[in-house]
C-alpha cells in the first residue's frame, strides 16, 4: 500500500491529459482517487465547438484506465451567475476580462472543493502546471516547474483555504514528461491536442459568439492625428493591443510614419467608451502602446494580507516574461480587466484587476 491509502482525492478530470496523468500519479502514490468531471457550459454544448461530450468520453476512458470511478458534475448554473455573467459585464464596460481566472475562483476551487468535500474528500486535484508548499502553516502558490506551462497566473487568486486542500501533481513536471507518462500508461488520449480558447467559447470565432450577447454599436476608427480610417463594429470586441481583424489598410504618406513607414500593422491602442471611438495606431513600438504604470483593484492575496512594498515582478498579461516592478520597465499594451499578478521569484504573491495604466 502506498502511504496515504487513508486519504480520499478528488480530481478533476476534464478529458485532457494533464488531469488524466495528475489523477494517475495520486493513485500511484496510493490515494484513493475519485474522478469528477465538470460540465460548465449549456447554452450550445451540441455545436461544433463545444466539445463536451467528446471530453467526458474521454475522460470517463482515462477513469477506466486508471481504475477509479468517475462522477459528470453540472456547475453550469453557478458558471453562468458567478462567471459568464461578470465576463459580459466587464466587456459591456470596454474591459478584457479573463474568465479563466474567475472560473478557478469560483467554479473548479469552491463549488468543485465543496462538491468534493461532500463527498468526503481530503483534498482535491487538477492538472494546473503550479506547485503547493507550505512554510510555516502557511500555504504558497509556486509556479510550475516547466516554465512554457507555468499556470500560477490563472490561479493567482486562490486563498489559503483553497491551497491547504488543493494537490497539483503536474506542476512538478515539464509537458515532455506528462506526455511521456500517458504514453506509458497506453491513455486513450496520450496524444490529445491541448485545449486552447476560454472555456465556454472553445474553438469558435469569439467575435461570433459575442454577437450573441452584446449589442453591437458601430463606431469610427481614428489615428493619432484624428483621421477617421474606417469603422469598428462595436468597442467590445477589440483588445487593446489587437492587431488581427480591424479592416484598415496602411495609409500612404509621404516620408516614412513614426513607427514604421506605411506598411506598419496597426495595433489597437485606446478604447474610448464616452466618444464610441477606437484609436490605433502603427508599428508595435508605438509610445501608446507602452506603459510604465497600472492601477489594479480588487486585489486577492494568496497570504490572505499584501506583501510588504519593495521590489517584485509582475505579468501583466500570461505568458508575458516577469517584469521587475517597483519601478516596472514599461510593458506592452496593458489592458484594463486583465490581471496583474505579482510574483517575489517563484512565489506567485497574488494580483488584481487592472483598471488603468
Amino acid at each position: 500500500m502506498g502511504t496515504h491509502s487513508k486519504q480520499r482525492v478528488v480530481v478533476g478530470l476534464s478529458g485532457g491529459v494533464d488531469s488524466a496523468v495528475s489523477a494517475y500519479l495520486l493513485k500511484k502514490q496510493g490515494y484513493e482517487v475519485i474522478g469528477i468531471f465538470m460540465k460548465n457550459w449549456e447554452d450550445d454544448d451540441d455545436s461544433e465547438y463545444c466539445s463536451s461530450n467528446i471530453d467526458f468520453v474521454d475522460a470517463a476512458a482515462v477513469a477506466d484506465v486508471i481504475g477509479i470511478e468517475i462522477e459528470h458534475v453540472n456547475f453550469a448554473a453557478e458558471y453562468k451567475d458567478r462567471v459568464f455573467a461578470e465576463f459580459l459585464r466587464e466587456y459591456q464596460a470596454g474591459r478584457t476580462p479573463n474568465p479563466d481566472i474567475l472560473c478557478n475562483a469560483e467554479i473548479k476551487f469552491k463549488a468543485f472543493l465543496d462538491h468534493a468535500i461532500r463527498l468526503g474528500a481530503e483534498k482535491i486535484a487538477t492538472g494546473h502546471y503550479a506547485r503547493v508548499r507550505e512554510v510555516g502553516g502557511q500555504f504558497q502558490l509556486l509556479k510550475g516547474l516547466d516554465p512554457g506551462k507555468d499556470q500560477s497566473y490563472f490561479l493567482h487568486r486562490l486563498n489559503q483555504a483553497q491551497l491547504s486542500k488543493t494537490l497539483f501533481p503536474v506542476g512538478e513536471l515539464h509537458k515532455t514528461e506528462v506526455r511521456r507518462i500517458a504514453a506509458e500508461m497506453a491513455l486513450p488520449n496520450a496524444a490529445k491536442k491541448d485545449s486552447t480558447g476560454i472555456c465556454f467559447i472553445g474553438e469558435r470565432p469569439f467575435r461570433d459568439f459575442l454577437n450573441r450577447y452584446i449589442a453591437k454599436e458601430p463606431g469610427p476608427i481614428k489615428d493619432e492625428k484624428g483621421r477617421v480610417l474606417g469603422k469598428h463594429v462595436g468597442l467590445s470586441f477589440y483588445t487593446l493591443g489587437q492587431r488581427q481583424g480591424l479592416g484598415i489598410g496602411g495609409i500612404k504618406e509621404k516620408g516614412a510614419q513614426r513607427g514604421g513607414g506605411e506598411h506598419a500593422p496597426w495595433f489597437v491602442a485606446r478604447k474610448d467608451m464616452e466618444r464610441n471611438t477606437l484609436w490605433v495606431v502603427q508599428g508595435h513600438d508605438h509610445p501608446w502602446l507602452q506603459s510604465h504604470q497600472l492601477t489594479a483593484d480588487d486585489a486577492s492575496w494568496v497570504a490572505g494580507h499584501a506583501p510588504t512594498p519593495g521590489g517584485y515582478a509582475a505579468k501583466s498579461r500570461y505568458r508575458q516574461a516577469d517584469a521587475p516592478c517597483t519601478l516596472a520597465s514599461a510593458q506592452w499594451a496593458v489592458t484594463p480587466g486583465q490581471s496583474a499578478v505579482l510574483y517575489d521569484g517563484e512565489v506567485c504573491l497574488g494580483g488584481g484587476v487592472i483598471c488603468a495604466e
